[in-house]
């Protein structure tokens, strides 16, 4: 039996130092110190999960696969991309994803316990 997105992906946020879980009217979001680093959100009909990037990565993901990546609204003027999970979401570049828009909102003061986070897919 295949595993649900929203399973996963909680299991990947939720393994992050500090990372709690909070419901919002459009869906669960994943937050450091109150801050959103990722957001599960259904959008078009598709699974899909919101996350900062790093300036100037937006518009290279989105100009590589606009069918998996987008510009969300409300957020993408901040710099953050969309990611439809599609089918058979690929995990590793999901949690690559989701640590790096981690390590982009955690408060300094959880810096060093951020530094364990994986950078590259394992």
């Amino acid at each position: 039996m295949a595993i649900q997105p929203a399973a996963k992906l909680r299991t990947i946020c939720l393994a992050l130092p500090g990372a709690a879980e909070a419901t919002m009217k459009r869906g669960p979001t994943y937050r450091v110190d109150d801050k959103i680093f990722a957001w599960d959100r259904q959008w078009d009909g598709s699974a899909t999960v919101w996350l900062k990037v790093p300036e100037g990565a937006q518009a290279v993901l989105v100009g590589s696969d606009p069918e998996r990546f987008f510009v969300p609204p409300f957020v993408g003027k901040k710099g953050w991309v969309g990611l439809r999970l599609g089918d058979k979401p690929d995990w590793r570049e999901v949690e690559t994803l989701v640590g790096q828009s981690y390590r982009l909102i955690v408060p300094r003061r959880m810096a060093a316990a951020s530094s364990k986070v994986p950078s590259k897919p394992r």
